[in-house]
C-alpha cells in the first residue's frame, strides 16, 4: 500500500475516532496491528477477569493469545459443551474486561453489531466493566445504512463461511433480503435455525463515559 493511501485512511480514521469520543467511547488509533498489543496491555491489569466474543479480528492481531497466555484470568469457551458455553456467556457479565470487534463503525461514531446468541452485544450494552473494540479500517462506513449493507453482504457472507453455518448468505454470498436488488430492511433474512443475523445494536453515546475503548487500526482485519 502507499503512503498516500495509508494518509487518507488515517483522516478518516482520526475523524470517526473524534465523534467516537464525543460519544463517550475512548477512542485509540494503531497504525499496524502490531501495534495493537501494545494498546491492549495498557488497558488490561495483569490477573484480571477477561473474556472475549469469537472474533478474526483479535486472532489476527495476536489478542486472543494474549489472553491465553495465562496472564490474565481468561472465561475461555473454546472446546466447551454448549452447556459450558452458555455457562461463560453469563460469567461474563461480571467480568472486568471484555473484547471484541464490530460489524461496522461509523464514521460518526456509532458502533452496529449483529448477534446471533446475543451474548457479544449484551456483553457490549451491559455488565462487563470495560469493553475494549479493535477493528480494521475496512469496518469503517460513512452511515448506518451502510452499515447495514456492510453486513448482508459481507460480514453475514463470511462470518458464516467460517462458522460453517448452512445459510442463504453462505451459499449465495449475499443475504437474501438482497436478491430482489431492493432495499431490504435492517432486519430482514433468512429463517435458517443457523442464521447468525439475530439481534441488531447501534451503539451511540455512552452513560459511562470511557467504558467502551475503541481502538482502530489502519489495515484491514477480520470481516
Amino acid at each position: 500500500m502507499s503512503e498516500y493511501t495509508k494518509k487518507v485512511y488515517h483522516s478518516i480514521l482520526e475523524r470517526t475516532a473524534k465523534n467516537l469520543e464525543t460519544n463517550n467511547m475512548k477512542c485509540f488509533i494503531a497504525d499496524t496491528k502490531e501495534d495493537v498489543l501494545t494498546i491492549v496491555k495498557e488497558l488490561l491489569t495483569e490477573g484480571e477477569t477477561v473474556s472475549c466474543g469469537g472474533s478474526a479480528t483479535l486472532a489476527e492481531t495476536g489478542v486472543t493469545e494474549l489472553l491465553r497466555s495465562g496472564v490474565y484470568n481468561f472465561f475461555d469457551r473454546a472446546g466447551k459443551s454448549p452447556e459450558e458455553a452458555e455457562e461463560i456467556y453469563r460469567r461474563v457479565f461480571s467480568a472486568d474486561s471484555y473484547l471484541t470487534s464490530s460489524n461496522a463503525i461509523t464514521e460518526n461514531g456509532e458502533l452496529y453489531n449483529v448477534d446471533g446468541n446475543s451474548n457479544r452485544v449484551a456483553a457490549i450494552c451491559f455488565g462487563p466493566k470495560s469493553v475494549i473494540v479493535v477493528a480494521g479500517r475496512n469496518k469503517i462506513v460513512p452511515t448506518l445504512e451502510d452499515a447495514v449493507t456492510r453486513v448482508k453482504r459481507l460480514a453475514a457472507p463470511m462470518n458464516t463461511a467460517r462458522l460453517g453455518c448452512e445459510t442463504y448468505c453462505q451459499n449465495k454470498g449475499e443475504c437474501m433480503s438482497l436478491a430482489s436488488g431492493g432495499c431490504a430492511g435492517m432486519t430482514d433474512g433468512c429463517k435458517s435455525e443457523s442464521r447468525i443475523c439475530c439481534s441488531f445494536v447501534v451503539t451511540a453515546f455512552q452513560r459511562i463515559k470511557n467504558r467502551i475503548k475503541v481502538i482502530l487500526v489502519n489495515e484491514e482485519l477480520g470481516f
